[in-house]
């Protein structure tokens, strides 16, 4: 976080729930500071919705009373995706939309995401001024208090955007797909979507009891959902997180097929019909084969930092449509304005249904460089990758491999970790330079 920012990290607010910033006395603040900036425009509506946490209803309770405190009315979504929030303040004009969620984080942690009256994150200033105001004494509006109603058909206007990447006659009628959901938002939304579409729809992940989300399914942890599809012989699968903002998806043969992957097969059909505009925007942790796979194509490619957000500014600044992450934040702005599993997941159906292809020959033009994904807890992760020797180190490494491979080093901007990624043409090579990158930062916390 900057020394602008205390609370913020790059996906908003997230952290244990119970410790600050996670309890209800922050919350009340925090609408309450977001309601008086909006104020500032004059009267205001506030899309409110959440995932399936069991601490949900409580800190939404809370974000109400402070929004309607500073006189902003809010219109509760129920449980439903963080990219429905999106959609729907977008086209039903809402002044922000507020997420309570903590994405693929487990139950006991929850956050809050904000959007823009255009769909979008929040901008930095914005951030920064609620920040601000966070410091300030609440201050309860003299003229209005905020209303509260219920947006009862959410769901179904969801459902119904998201229909709308298949053209009236195409159908997934006689397609098997299993679907993990993660336990979390899109749990009663992915099934009732894919079998409106004509689907054969096989569940998992798809009971939430609050306590449940991510837990050992989801777009984080792959393995049952690769099981279910060979036992139930399916086409594919496909896996959302928490709040239904990443998609990975697994073949027929139980092999995954990840965002970088994704986004392959997204930018090669596009290219194909003409409909790619520009290139195709990822980060820093892009998989090289996909960078190597779209410059044979002469797709250019642009990497940012790690963060759907700054995926979605480079887009904007670019002029292009597509990007995301290879943790499967997939950004196709000719539908959407933020990473979303269900619209990114029905434009690969889209595909298999137009070319009468399966997802394992989709991917086909882009092979993989082994990678090494790793985490170190830390509770002082930024100063920890920014430490002389950590970077001393780190540069003796990258010249180990010189230029057959990478070595990324970063804080994350969600949990208290220093996530680590080894890139090399070799695999045991890249897993052993992981491993004497992770010791040595473990040496230098003690």
């Amino acid at each position: 976080m900057s020394k602008e920012r205390s609370y913020f990290g790059t996906d908003g607010i997230r952290g244990k729930v119970g410790l600050d910033p996670i309890t209800s006395d922050f919350m009340v603040k925090l609408g309450w500071a977001v309601g008086s900036i909006l104020q500032l425009d004059g009267h205001q509506q506030i899309l409110l919705g959440r995932d399936t946490r069991a601490s949900g209803e409580m800190l939404e309770a809370a974000l109400a009373s402070g929004f309607m405190m500073a006189g902003v009315d809010v219109v509760k979504a129920g449980v439903i995706p963080t990219p429905a929030v999106a959609y729907l303040t977008r086209t039903l004009q809402m002044n922000a939309g507020v997420v309570v969620s903590a994405s693929h984080n487990p139950a006991e942690d929850n956050g809050v995401k904000f959007f823009s009256q255009q769909g979008m994150k929040f901008p930095d200033q914005t951030e920064i001024a609620i920040e601000k105001a966070i410091q300030k004494p609440i201050v309860s509006n003299k003229v209005r208090i905020g209303k509260l109603s219920s947006l009862s058909d959410a769901a179904e206007r969801y459902i119904e955007f998201c229909k709308t990447v298949f053209s009236e006659g195409q159908s997934l009628k006689g397609r098997k797909i299993v679907v993990d959901a993660a336990h979390g938002a899109g749990s009663h939304i992915a099934p009732v979507l894919l079998r409106a579409l004509g689907a054969e729809v096989v569940c998992i992940g798809c009971t939430p009891n609050g306590t449940n989300i991510n837990q050992g399914c989801g777009a984080t942890s792959l393995e049952q959902l690769q099981r279910v599809v060979l036992l139930e012989g399916a086409e594919l699968g496909l896996a959302l997180d928490g709040d239904g903002d990443r998609l990975m998806m697994v073949d027929h043969q139980g092999v995954i097929v990840d965002g970088d992957e994704l986004l392959f097969i997204l930018a090669k059909d596009a290219e194909a019909e003409g409909l790619l505009k520009g290139g195709v925007v990822g980060t820093s942790m892009s998989n090289g084969g996909l960078i190597q796979a779209l410059s044979e194509r002469h797709i250019s490619f642009l990497p940012t930092k790690v963060g759907d957000r700054f995926v979605l500014e480079a887009l904007l600044k670019n002029g292009w449509q597509l990007g995301g992450e290879s943790s499967g934040h997939i950004i196709c702005l000719d539908k959407v304005t933020t990473g979303d599993a269900l619209i990114a997941a029905l434009k690969v159906l889209n595909i298999m249904v137009r070319t009468e292809a399966t997802l394992y020959d989709l991917k086909q033009g882009m092979v993989k460089w082994p990678q090494v994904l790793t985490s170190v807890r830390s509770q002082n992760a930024s100063q920890l990758v920014l430490h002389d020797s950590v970077q001393k180190y780190l540069k003796q490494l990258e010249h180990v491999l010189g230029q057959e491979g990478r070595v990324l080093l970063r804080p994350s901007g969600t949990e208290p970790l220093i996530r680590v990624m080894v890139e090399a043409t070799d695999r045991k090579q890249a897993e052993w330079i992981a491993k004497q990158l992770v010791d040595f930062i473990l040496e230098v916390q003690l």
